[in-house]
């Protein structure tokens, strides 16, 4: 049995063995029916298991006690902060070329995020989020199926980019220009692709949560072997959506993972501000859920508890959640300034002590698989690639005017078609004021 395995069933409830769906109401009128018999009659034994419907794994006590902690939950870790793999049972079964491939993904990303950082500071785009220190979450997109469908929150850049979504799309998403895939129509990082199966991106917190799960009690519907992966910060536990998703995974038993971004802030607020209780892969346990905590810098940790989540999930049509312990490092976004709720002095810490990008680059070099040199050149060579794929996103036109009114009705209602009429006549009256020479035909 693997670590990843043992962790998952340590972290199982009772619970989270029933069957799912209508299987669930069977087996709980069976139990009552069965227990409610043992209680009737005259002279019966006292009983120690509890016959309520809500609790049909609890027993009896005596003693007036309120439980007010349980276990800590461990963190999965398959190599230390060194690049060393801690156990060679863990060691992950990748071949040379296609762990370069998630390692130069990493560095490309890294290039992206500091350009167009840069790029937002010189007013070129108007918002942008990086993932600096966060960059080993491209582990889990290695390890899913490339259909399985994809709803993020907004720092999953790496996973598109593992899925084959290029600097030029990226590009032009963040430029809103016409070739952009949303047609303009959202801020920047808010990406989505049909094609790779990633749900556009939304701004509201956690509205992805029970949408995945909707999504994947579908998949489940359809016997399509696929999976759903949802990605949220621990911020977006604390909102509604978080629970109700959750819960409704669980008691319909959809194939979903729920992959949480422990990050230690919410943007301004830090974890112990937000919780007391152990993390958020405890609410996991506490809705009956397969959980499990992984070190969120650690990539081959994603990885591997990535790979056994979807395998629960496909195989046996239920949810899981994994709680990634990582530390942001970047400002929230470019509308942040984190130095006014924690120290520089504590970030420039974490980035020496664990950086994802160093470990990966330890592992791969501890095996023969890259060079300093080779770090150098592929760091260059991404940069110069963003930089290339920026300046022509940059001389683009924006999205045609028409695309206001396209998208949402099969047949544009009449009020609208008023609205389009009025819109043309003024640009028409009007082009050097609407600047009409700016947006594509």
């Amino acid at each position: 049995m693997s670590t990843t395995t043992a962790l998952f069933r340590a972290a199982r409830t009772t619970r989270a063995s029933l069957p799912a769906m209508a299987r669930h109401g069977q087996a709980i009128n069976t139990s009552i029916r069965r227990q409610t018999a043992l209680f009737s009659g005259s002279g019966s034994a006292p009983r120690k298991k509890v016959m309520f419907p809500g609790a049909l794994t609890s027993e009896y006590t005596h003693d007036l006690r309120f439980a007010s902690s349980v276990e800590s939950i461990p963190t999965y870790q398959v190599m230390d902060t060194d690049g060393r793999v801690l156990d060679a049972a863990n060691e992950p079964q990748m071949s040379k070329d296609e762990a370069r491939h998630i390692y130069k993904n990493m560095l490309i990303l890294n290039a992206m995020d500091q350009i167009l950082y840069e790029a937002q500071r010189q007013g070129r785009i108007s918002f942008y989020m990086t993932s600096f220190g966060e960059e080993a979450l491209i582990g889990s997109a290695a390890a899913l199926d490339p259909k399985d469908q994809v709803f993020g929150q907004y720092r999953e850049a790496g996973v598109l980019l593992q899925r084959g979504f290029t600097l030029e799309q990226f590009m032009n998403q963040c430029y809103s220009n016409e070739k952009d895939l949303g047609k303009g129509r959202q801020m920047p990082i808010h990406y989505g692709s049909k094609e790779l199966h990633f749900q556009t991106i939304s701004s509201p917190l956690a509205t992805q949560i029970p949408q995945a799960a909707g999504a994947a009690y579908a998949m489940r519907r359809e016997g399509s072997k696929q999976c759903a992966i949802c990605y949220f910060g621990e911020g977006a536990a604390s909102e509604g959506d978080f629970h109700a998703g959750l819960n409704m995974a669980a008691t319909l038993g959809c194939p979903v993972i729920f992959y949480c971004r422990n990050n230690g802030y919410a943007i301004s607020t830090p974890s112990i501000e937000q919780y007391r209780g152990d993390g958020i892969a405890s609410r996991g346990i506490g809705y009956g859920i397969d959980t499990i905590r992984v070190d969120g810098n650690d990539i081959w940790a994603i990885y591997s508890a990535t790979k056994a989540a979807r395998k629960i999930a496909v195989e046996q049509n239920k949810p899981v959640l994994i709680e990634a312990m990582t530390y942001r490092v970047s400002h929230h976004s470019t509308s942040d300034d984190s130095s006014a709720y924690r120290s520089t002095k504590e970030v420039e810490d974490w980035s020496k002590r664990d950086n994802p990008i160093s470990r990966m680059r330890a592992w791969l070099e501890g095996k023969g698989w890259w060079t300093k040199s080779e770090d150098a050149e592929v760091t260059k060579a991404a940069k110069a690639d963003v930089l290339r794929a920026f300046a022509a996103a940059e001389t683009l036109k924006k999205p045609s005017i028409r695309h206001l009114f396209e998208d949402v009705y099969d047949q544009l209602p009449p009020e609208l078609e008023r609205e389009r009429t009025e819109i043309e006549a003024l640009i028409r009256k009007y082009p050097d004021y609407y600047q009409v020479n700016d947006f594509a035909k």
